[in-house]
C-alpha cells in the first residue's frame, strides 16, 4: 500500500512547523513508513504566504505540488482511493 497525504486549504496548517497539531506524528510516521508521502498545495501555500506578507515555511516532510486538487485527481486516475477525514 502506498499512501500520499495531500493537504490544501486550511488543511495545509498541518504542515506548518510550530502551528501543526500533528507535527510530531508526521515526523515519526515519515521515519517509520517508507510508503508514506506528504504533498502540500502550492496554490494554498502561495495565498497563505501572500496574506502573511512573507514565505510561510513548511515541514521538510512535505513536498509542494502545484495544486492539491489536481494532485488528488492525478492520484485517483492512477488507481488511488480518495479518503477524506
Amino acid at each position: 500500500v502506498v499512501i500520499e497525504l495531500v493537504a490544501y486549504g486550511p488543511g495545509l496548517n498541518m504542515f506548518i512547523p510550530g502551528k501543526s497539531p500533528v507535527e510530531d506524528r508526521i515526523e515519526t510516521l515519515s521515519l517509520e513508513l517508507e510508503n508514506l508521502s506528504f504533498s502540500a498545495c502550492g496554490n494554498t501555500h502561495r495565498k497563505m504566504s501572500a496574506k502573511a506578507g512573507q514565505d510561510i515555511p513548511l515541514m521538510s516532510e512535505a513536498s509542494v505540488v502545484p495544486s492539491g486538487v489536481v494532485r488528488l485527481i492525478e492520484l485517483q486516475e492512477n488507481g488511488f482511493a480518495y479518503v477524506r477525514p
